[in-house]
């Protein structure tokens, strides 16, 4: 009797065993095998993450200034602001670069002499407020060119009137879609190329220490640079320089607070100009389509009004700046009794101004005097990001060649 009971719970355990199916999240079972898709799935992931995480470097891009100085107006370019974009660009696309994870450290830097595996050379084709484009020009530290590209965005007409967009940027898509587009070139290299990548850039910076010890290893043609062979990885001078690599690393990283910093500082005054911007552009392409009516007046007079507040920020005599703030706050007073809307007033608008014509009186990041520390030895840096960085990667030299000729007095 109770052998029959035993077989009949077993069989009716199995026959409902077998209606048991897989939820869609998992394998159907806490413990043992896993289904085929769910094992096929995390060996993708792992592999994914195995892959070689190469290094960006982003430096400030060109402001992409015009020699021609009379084209300045017409084409809506105010070359402070312009400077302190480029700056602030950079900035925006290591943020999208690091928001898809599929890079190692991505850094910006003064210029392009920085070390790295895979370099992005920003340009501001166009920034007007309403309408942005980037040109991107991507090469590794072979020199070989990944693409040559340009990215554009026109900003919605109502974008600053919606709630939900308050303290976004309208300019963010155009850095995410080139960041994707990057992300789909990196997809299509090998693991073997982004790893030779890593060791040539240890070889190139090693070569600017040493060129004797390093450029057998470097196979060069024009621009063009190639890994010929590759050192012992117990070489005494490769280790040297690696220690060396990683305080490098370490000083551009703590560039990046700096240049972050500025870029928030941009925050406010920078979408105030955009919001003014648009409507300046706006009204420039009422007045062009000949439109009729009282609103297409307000909307000319508050362009007009803005225009007006630029023009005299640029001015270097007070008269000017008078007859702007003047014409300013005439022309956003009549625009907005027609057409029921506010505006800034102009005294807020000038402080906003001044503090863009502040942050972009150059390209160069302004930086306080610090003092760095490497092996008991110290050096004061001063000057701008650019400078400092140039004095520090002199120290670091000079670091090199005492560990080689310790009785040499620096």
């Amino acid at each position: 009797m109770f052998k029959k009971f035993t077989v009949y719970v077993v069989c009716s355990a199995l026959m409902l065993s077998g209606c048991v199916t897989p939820s869609g999240n998992g394998s159907g079972a806490k413990v043992g095998p896993q289904l085929s898709s769910q094992v096929n799935q995390r060996q993708a992931l792992l592999a994914q993450e195995a892959r070689p995480k190469i290094d960006v470097i982003i430096p400030v891009f060109d402001p992409g200034l015009p020699e021609d100085t009379k084209t300045y107006a017409e084409n809506h370019i105010w070359p402070e602001l312009r400077r302190a974009e480029a700056n602030r660009f950079a900035v925006k696309l290591k943020d999208a670069l690091d928001a898809t994870g599929a890079f190692g450290a991505v850094r910006v830097t003064p210029d392009n002499t920085a070390t790295g595996d895979l370099y992005v050379l920003g340009k501001i084709v166009k920034s007007d407020g309403a309408n942005v484009e980037i040109a991107l020009d991507v090469m590794d530290i072979s020199g070989k060119s990944w693409f040559s590209e340009s990215f554009e965005h026109e900003t919605d007409a109502g974008y600053f009137q919606n709630i939900r967009n308050k303290g976004k940027d309208p300019y963010d898509p155009v850095f995410e879609e080139a960041a994707q587009y990057l992300v789909e070139k990196l997809s299509k290299k090998d693991d073997k190329t982004l790893a030779n990548l890593q060791s040539l850039a240890d070889l190139r910076f090693a070569a600017s220490f040493s060129e004797t010890a390093f450029a057998q290893h470097l196979n060069i043609h024009g621009d063009r640079v190639e890994l010929a062979s590759l050192p012992s990885d117990n070489d005494p001078m490769l280790k040297r320089v690696k220690a060396i690599r990683v305080r490098d690393q370490l000083f551009v990283d703590r560039l990046q607070g700096n240049y972050q910093t500025f870029s928030h500082k941009m925050d406010d005054s920078y979408a105030m100009w955009q919001e003014q911007s648009q409507l300046e552009i706006a009204a420039e392409k009422e007045a062009t389509s000949k439109a009729q009516g009282q609103a297409a007046l307000g909307i000319l007079a508050i362009g007009l009004g803005v225009l007006a507040a630029v023009s005299g920020s640029k001015s270097n005599s007070s008269a000017g700046r008078t007859a702007g703030i003047t014409g300013a706050a005439v022309g956003g007073i009549v625009g907005a009794t027609m057409i029921g809307k506010s505006f800034q007033t102009s005294d807020e608008a000038k402080i906003h101004r001044d503090a863009l014509v502040e942050l972009g009186q150059s390209v160069d990041l302004e930086m306080a005097p610090q003092v760095v520390a490497f092996e008991e030895k110290t050096v004061e840096l001063t000057g701008d990001a650019k400078e400092q960085f140039e004095q520090w990667r002199a120290f670091l030299k000079k670091m090199y060649a005492l560990e080689n000729t310790p009785n040499t007095r620096l």
